[in-house]
């Protein structure tokens, strides 16, 4: 959720079904990427294509979760205030606004939405998986906690 309020302005309640489906899709993405056919997809992906397995729901879960942070994106452009910025996402709207005129410039939805999800994806997952290892050591060692 700290994630969340930084990237989306927004933090979810732990009880929201649509902030569940998102981990839940997250989670079971890192469990399909450890199968043989998701990384079979990596070296082959033409042919992948075609063929069923894990690889096909991972996909489908990484298109939800694209959907998910697509829309808030879209959410934030309708209720933009360029003077007063909310969080990552109406920051980098503002810099689009300012790079309007440029040709050169990277600063595009679609690059939004990927940096979005970027941010929010690692956020996630580094922070679940340092703490996920700290309980651990800490249930092993007893000690350290006295």
């Amino acid at each position: 959720n700290i994630i969340c309020s930084i990237v989306f302005g927004d933090r979810f309640d732990y009880e929201d079904k649509r902030f569940l489906s998102l981990i839940d899709w997250i989670e079971e993405n890192n469990k399909l990427q450890t199968t043989i056919q998701t990384q079979l997809y990596n070296f082959f992906p033409t042919v992948m294509d075609y063929l069923p397995g894990p690889h096909q729901r991972l996909i489908k879960n990484f298109e939800k979760v694209d959907k998910f942070t697509t829309d808030i994106v879209m959410e934030h452009q309708k209720t933009l205030d360029p003077t007063c910025p909310r969080d990552f996402i109406d920051a980098f709207l503002n810099k689009m606004e300012q790079e309007k005129g440029n040709a050169d410039s990277k600063f595009t939805i679609e690059t939004l939405s990927r940096t979005t999800l970027d941010l929010f994806l690692a956020g996630t997952g580094t922070t679940s998986i340092t703490l996920r290892f700290a309980i651990l050591i800490l249930h092993k060692y007893p000690e350290i906690v006295g």
